[in-house]
């Protein structure tokens, strides 16, 4: 679960950045007697976009995490025989949620308390569904997502997400690790 979480925090990156460069606040000024605000006074201006690069290294950090997992693929591989290119599902994520949530208002405190219990629903329902696959950053970072029926060593499956930053095709066979019940990576034998 904490790696599914992680995830979410990996899809909303392209959000952060968005917010980021809505919200930041640095003052400057070019009068000759200008004296700094003050870094208490720069941090209190800028809680949103540090919230942001908080969520955002989080998201990187669960890029890495999710890279060493996935060099370990141990698991028997398995041969597709069905492949459908679900790549839409991407976009699905990135026009229902993320940009939505760029078109708030970050001034008033209420609509900030908004945003946070909306992205708290968001996430769990991002974790119980298992839309971790749907993941906007992970498609710009070059992974497709396919549904497929497989020959495992246990027998045939059906409905199989995998998750690979190869082109899979019918009869190919592929080593995967399993991330959730009917999630895989899978990479090309």
């Amino acid at each position: 679960m904490t790696r599914k979480i992680g995830l979410f925090f990996l899809s909303l990156w392209l959000f952060f950045i968005l917010t980021i460069i809505i919200t930041i606040h640095i003052p400057i000024t070019f009068a000759e007697n200008w004296k700094f605000v003050g870094w208490v006074e720069l941090l209190k201006i800028n809680v949103i976009p540090i919230l942001c690069i908080i969520g955002i290294l989080i998201g990187v950090y669960s890029f890495f995490d999710f890279k060493q997992v996935l060099k370990n693929a141990t698991n028997m591989p398995f041969t597709v025989s069905r492949i459908e290119n679900i790549n839409y599902e991407h976009l699905t994520f990135l026009t229902t949620y993320i940009v939505p949530l760029v078109c708030f208002n970050f001034i008033e405190v209420r609509y900030q308390i908004v945003l946070l219990v909306l992205l708290i629903v968001i996430c769990m329902i991002y974790v119980k569904t298992d839309l971790f696959y749907a993941n906007p950053t992970l498609a710009l970072l070059g992974f497709k997502i396919y549904k497929i029926d497989g020959n495992f060593e246990e027998g045939e499956r059906q409905a199989i997400i995998l998750i690979s930053k190869q082109t899979l095709s019918i009869n190919i066979r592929c080593d995967y690790i399993k991330l959730d019940d009917r999630i895989y990576y899978a990479k090309v034998k």
